[in-house]
């Protein structure tokens, strides 16, 4: 006799941000019994080993180049202060550890049912679970959520590319490199090699391109670029691609050593090598095409704009779907969806529920580089093409920020600020804004409002300007 799978209302396979803030919001608001399904550590990427433990050390790098700016202001600090890479990430270890804990008691609390196990897909409606101890169970619900996210991949056809890391083999690192490539133009290629820039580590990347961050606006990208360039992050731009990475020597990053061979021959020797080249939807094991579910091209999950896949009552969010992969976007998504599924008739919830769904539009987002990119809307060349050039006005300033007026002009340079707002129509409605500079990071969080509420340039000009502040610029633009 086939075994009889236990029920639910909702099943969640993941438990990262997305799958996390779905569950939570149809157990914990809406009573819906629930289980999640997840076979790594609670909290997914962002938790273990993206948004927090990179945030964490970009706050370290932070104060290294606090300390190297206190001079300035007259502090007796002495160059070459020693700090103990290996205590720091003991110390964030164990900040991600407690964030997994607090994960799963926010679960409990919410009457979420935990399985730590890997999911199949046995039908439309049902999944078996073989379970960290070796077991294995079905499970059934009407409604089956894929939040499973991505990973990061490594090249193919490169000899020797296995002797890289990826971006979860950077949280790894105890003892620092003396030399490190990284390869890659994205937004975790250009925040990581910062990082290890500003701790003193020979950074050397590979782009394909003149400038990293080509999906952002070409004043982000060239003005980083620079900036990273005098930083003496040594850039390798038009990059063709490595022939070979050779193992020269075994060990921790500080002694380990491989030799990289470009196809045009030349060689570099580094201590670690980083490959930041993209990130592929985490769907092998649950396999949903085998039920129906449609894919795309690169092996994301199709979903319409409420976050349906092609079989009814299966749904997929985050970056398995490849829609701005971004935590709070996987959260805001998952939030959306159990609305509507659980709270159109549920006291807490109503009938207005029953379309809801994530607006992808204008969704601010930030780069912790050195310095803080900060971004929402379009590019400067994407409104030209999708308004016209005499429709698209641009305000744009750059400066230097008053934090550093103690310091020498050469290092003045080293630290832009520069900002530009793009606007179309008579009403000069801004449908791009992009900042670079300290604080940006912030200063987005609350401009992003604006925008998304379809402010208008005399919206930001009728704005009282606080003084002096780096944002004030954004009120005053000319």
């Amino acid at each position: 006799m086939a075994p009889i799978p236990q029920e639910y209302d909702f099943i969640v396979i993941g438990g990262g941000s997305g799958g996390s803030g779905a569950a939570r919001r149809a157990s914990g608001w809406y009573g819906a019994k629930t289980l999640l399904i997840e076979n790594g550590r609670s909290g997914g990427t962002c938790v273990n080993v993206g948004c927090v433990p990179k945030k964490i050390t970009w706050n370290f790098a932070s104060v290294s180049e606090m300390l190297k700016d206190g001079v300035h202001y007259g502090y007796d600090i002495p160059q070459g202060i020693k700090f103990n890479f290996a205590d720091f990430k003991k110390k964030r270890d164990d900040d991600v550890k407690r964030l997994n804990a607090a994960y799963e008691r926010n679960w409990s609390r919410e009457n979420i049912d935990l399985v730590h196990g890997t999911a199949i897909f046995k039908s439309t409606n049902e999944v078996e679970v073989t379970e960290k101890d070796g077991g294995s169970a079905l499970y059934s619900a009407p409604h089956i959520l894929i939040a499973t996210g991505g990973y990061p991949v490594l090249p193919k056809g490169i000899p020797g590319a296995e002797h890289g890391i990826s971006s979860d083999g950077f949280f790894d690192i105890e003892e620092l490199p003396k030399k490190m490539a990284f390869v890659g133009a994205g937004y975790i290629a250009v925040e990581l090699a910062g990082v290890m820039a500003a701790i003193g580590v020979e950074v050397h990347m590979f782009i394909r391109g003149e400038t990293f961050l080509r999906n952002f606006d070409p004043m982000v990208q060239h003005t980083l670029t620079q900036r990273y360039e005098d930083a003496g992050i040594v850039i390798h731009k038009n990059h063709k691609g490595f022939k070979e990475v050779v193992n020269l020597k075994d060990g921790k990053p500080g002694e380990k050593s491989l030799k990289l061979i470009g196809e045009d021959g030349t060689e570099l020797e580094v201590n670690e090598l980083l490959w930041a080249i993209g990130r592929n939807p985490e769907i092998e094991q649950l396999d949903p095409a085998k039920v129906g579910v449609g894919l795309k091209p690169k092996g994301h999950i199709k979903v319409d704009e409420y976050q349906n896949t092609s079989v009814k009552g299966i749904y997929a969010l985050g970056d398995v779907t490849g829609q701005a992969e971004l935590t709070p976007v996987a959260i805001a998504a998952g939030r959306a969806l159990s609305n509507r599924l659980f709270g159109v008739k549920h006291p807490k919830g109503g009938e207005h529920l029953a379309n809801a769904k994530l607006d992808y539009s204008n969704i601010p987002t930030v780069v912790f580089a050195h310095p803080t990119v900060g971004t929402i809307g379009i590019t400067e060349p994407q409104a030209i093409d999708h308004y016209g050039k005499d429709n698209v006005k641009v305000y744009h300033t750059r400066f230097t920020s008053m934090f550093y007026d103690f310091h020498p002009a050469e290092e003045k340079k080293l630290s832009p600020t520069e900002y530009k707002l793009v606007c179309e129509g008579p009403d000069e409605r801004i449908v791009g804004m992009h900042i670079l500079g300290p604080g940006s990071d912030e200063i987005m969080q609350g401009f992003g409002v604006a925008v998304k509420m379809g402010a208008k340039k005399r919206d930001f000009d009728s704005c009282v300007a606080i003084h002096p502040t780096n944002a004030e610029e954004l009120v005053t633009l000319k």
